[in-house]
């Protein structure tokens, strides 16, 4: 029976193996894709499909303030839970004039 070692050792020449195969068989599927792609002239839409706006502006930019504490200054955009200063008042008195 083999030891750890010694199978430690095959497994990562059979890591090394499989990623050689790998590379190897992508450069064919790229190569077949492409001509594919050349041949029905297709765009990049057609292949991946249209991109939503958020992954083209990348993660979701903060939102500005609507609600200004008018005593600390402290600013709330009218998202996710209520701040203590605006709890159960009228928001009205706190919105920011743009």
């Amino acid at each position: 029976m083999a030891t750890y070692l010694e199978l430690r050792a095959q497994a990562e020449t059979l890591l090394q193996q499989a990623e050689k195969a790998r590379l190897a068989e992508i450069q064919v599927v790229i190569e077949d894709v492409r001509s594919r792609v050349a041949e029905y002239g297709l765009t990049p839409e057609q292949v991946f499909g249209r991109e939503r706006a958020s992954r083209k502006t990348g993660a979701r930019g903060a939102v500005l303030p609507k609600y200004r504490d008018p005593s600390t200054g402290t600013t709330w955009s009218g998202r996710g839970r209520e701040p203590h200063w605006i709890k159960g008042k009228k928001r009205e008195r706190f919105l920011i004039k743009t």
